[in-house]
């Protein structure tokens, strides 16, 4: 077995070792996401974490891990007798990206219940995790669903598993532990607030604190073994403290002072609904008896709002991370209580707690995420005046619009890609269209389709009781009709025409509306842009929309308009995704109001390039941004050579009166 790397071996990243000491210390806050970029022992510390937890108690053979203390008595491996127990270490379970539904939360065998009548059940990671850790690396980039059936688990502390009428139940407590790259891609609000604590990580700027990461790891590799016994001593303090913690838990006092103050530091951030704080509450009682204290103080509810609350304020996915310290300083202090005053005479003297490197001490952060000021764009009425002259150089970026509810644009025909909201599919979830031999394991049974199957050969099997003798050849797969995401790739004309009236402030407005669309539909996007001499590709196909809206926020202007250049860039970005990921169906959308100039032939070069998109059967739009009394119509011929259809900005709000932008125009060819 290999040796973990020692947790007290790390260097910095207090915020991530405290998050995860609390729940060590306390289950019940509800795990921790641990938000950042990569390279920053992310996985690592999780990693070491399991070696700090407690052994615990399981009866023998349990394949659930039952405590024989107070063993589950709807365990499906039977009820347990008291008797016997067995020690063994807090396991660490890790939850593959790739995993199914069923690798998670365990499979029955659908033949044998049907046949028999028994639960025939074969365990998933759920109850392997059972009273230690369940890890979940890249965590935002995981189906929504089976999200969802995991923090469901966390959340209830057991497991359902349901087939047509046969259900099973298990016990599934765990602390959950999820990380992150928010470069790939954002978790959905509802999915952020499921989770109790986040931190952010980033690799440290201090040069001596690098040196001693570098020096630390190079030891630990040389000799992983020789390395975690320098640091034995200190990783057994560290899992005594851990145990002392949690058994003076039970006895630490929350008063209705630090209540007050929780209530109040949560209705100033405006957080939804009530379980920021119920998080708060349970993170500053940990924070108290981690600290060897049975009063919760107001620093320990200050540094809970620090961890619980800044994922929660997030209204869509352009908003920072962070929380305003000072604001959170005056909602402390206005609701300040007498029973929160330090005791002199207590563990810590009363003070705020000392910065350390080590995990003793709630760090106090720096600086937030969101605390670093943004660039300043210049005001729009700058850009007016010079974008009066549609061919001149390169201009400055302007500031997007208000973005807007768009309508609905989707790919036709019936897809397979991952799941999503945007267009038709074939998916593992959603109504069910019909039945079909399963190919491999069985995941949907299709009662109906599998009795009418087996009906005809009871007879010749030889069937005399009540029960159905169904063999595996009868068991039929539910097919599913759902929703997928798409790969939507933007093509921004970002030319001098499109900077003159003020245009390209509408222009981002809108193309941050689709974005925001897309964010919600589970999409991933990418960005190309021409101007000037050529196109570029601004952000390649990615899950991360807010990487998208700051490069469209940063987006300068200027020069004339390679329609064709752009659309043959699309080409090949679109060529390499599709050999990359070939079941993501894509949607063109090109903004633009059509007016190709620069070479020879710039309008035919246009054309050619459009009808190459639609050889391809590429599913696409055009949003024309011409304005003025007089428009000359060239995105619409754009449109008709690329086979889609054209709209204006006003039409893709969805409360125009125009009508409805169902599916796009395009057939795919995997789509047939």
């Amino acid at each position: 077995m290999n040796t973990p790397y020692p947790f007290t071996a790390l260097v910095g990243q207090d915020d991530l070792r405290l998050g995860l000491l609390l729940n060590a210390v306390s289950p019940a806050v509800g795990g921790v996401l641990v938000r950042g970029e990569k390279g920053t022992a992310k996985s690592t510390a999780v990693r070491a974490l399991a070696a700090l937890m407690p052994e615990v108690d399981v009866v023998p053979g349990c394949r659930f891990s039952c405590d024989p203390a107070a063993p589950d008595p709807a365990c499906p491996d039977g009820s347990h007798e008291a008797g016997s127990a067995a020690a063994r270490a807090a396991r660490t379970v890790e939850l593959p990206v790739g995993a199914s539904e069923d690798r998670l939360v365990g499979a029955l065998d659908i033949e044998r219940a049907l046949s028999e009548g028994v639960k025939a059940f074969e365990p998933g990671l759920l109850a392997d995790a059972h009273r230690g850790i369940l890890y979940v690396d890249e965590v935002n980039l995981l189906h929504d669903h089976l999200v969802d059936l995991l923090l469901d688990a966390a959340a209830m502390g057991a497991s359902y598993v349901e087939r047509e009428g046969v259900s099973v139940r298990h016990a599934a407590r765990f602390l959950l532990v999820g990380t992150m790259n928010p470069e790939e891609g954002e978790l959905r609000p509802q999915l952020l607030d499921r989770f109790g604590l986040t931190v952010e990580v980033a690799a440290s700027r201090d040069t001596d604190q690098r040196v001693e990461v570098v020096r630390r790891r190079l030891a630990y590799d040389a000799d992983p073994t020789a390395f975690a016994a320098q640091w034995a001593d200190e990783e057994a303090a560290l899992r005594a403290r851990i145990a002392a913690a949690r058994a003076l838990l039970p006895e630490v006092r929350l008063g209705d002072g630090a209540l007050r103050q929780i209530a109040a530091t949560c209705a100033a951030f405006e957080v939804d609904g009530m379980r920021a704080d119920i998080v708060m509450a349970r993170t500053a009682t940990a924070l108290a008896a981690w600290a060897g204290r049975t009063d919760v103080l107001a620093e320990d509810v200050r540094q809970a709002a620090l961890l619980a609350l800044p994922h929660r304020r997030r209204r869509n996915p352009f908003d920072a991370p962070g929380l305003d310290e000072d604001k959170l300083d005056e909602a402390l202090e206005q609701h300040g209580g007498e029973d929160d005053d330090p005791d002199p005479d207590g563990p810590d003297g009363g003070g705020r707690p000392p910065r350390g490197d080590g995990p003793d001490t709630p760090p106090r952060p720096d600086a937030e995420a969101g605390d670093t000021p943004a660039p300043a764009v210049p005001e729009q009425g700058g850009e007016q005046e010079q974008g009066r002259s549609s061919g001149g150089g390169e201009q400055q970026p302007v500031r997007a619009a208000e973005p807007f509810r768009a309508k609905t644009l989707s790919v036709p025909g019936l897809g397979e890609g991952a799941a999503g909201r945007r267009s038709r599919a074939r998916t593992e979830h959603g109504r069910t269209t019909g039945a079909r031999r399963p190919h491999g394991a069985l995941t949907k049974l299709h009662l109906a389709a599998t009795v009418r199957a087996a009906a005809p050969h009871q007879r010749a099997r030889g069937r005399s009781g009540p029960g159905l003798v169904v063999r595996r050849d009868d068991l039929r797969q539910a097919t599913r009709e759902g929703r997928e995401g798409n790969l939507v790739l933007f093509v921004v004309d970002a030319s001098g025409s499109m900077a003159a009236r003020q245009r390209m402030g509408a222009v981002k407005g809108a193309v941050l509306s689709l974005l925001l669309d897309a964010y919600q539909r589970r999409d991933k996007v990418g960005l190309v842009t021409f101007r000037g001499r050529g196109a570029e590709v601004a952000l390649p196909p990615t899950s991360s929309v807010d990487a998208a809206a700051v490069r469209l926020e940063a987006l300068p202007t200027g020069g004339r308009t390679p329609v064709a250049a752009g659309l043959l860039k699309a080409h090949e970005v679109l060529r390499v995704e599709r050999m990359r990921d070939p079941s993501r169906r894509p949607l063109l959308v090109v903004v633009t109001d059509g007016r190709a100039t620069g070479g020879p032939e710039p309008v035919a070069l246009a054309s050619r390039a459009a009808r190459l998109h639609a050889a391809e059967g590429t599913a696409s739009v055009v949003v024309d941004c011409e304005s003025g009394p007089v428009r000359l119509g060239l995105a619409a011929d754009l449109a008709r050579d690329l086979g889609s259809v054209a709209v204006t900005l006003d039409e893709l709000r969805a409360d125009s009166i125009a009508g409805l932008v169902k599916d796009v125009r395009g057939t795919d060819r995997r789509a047939a």
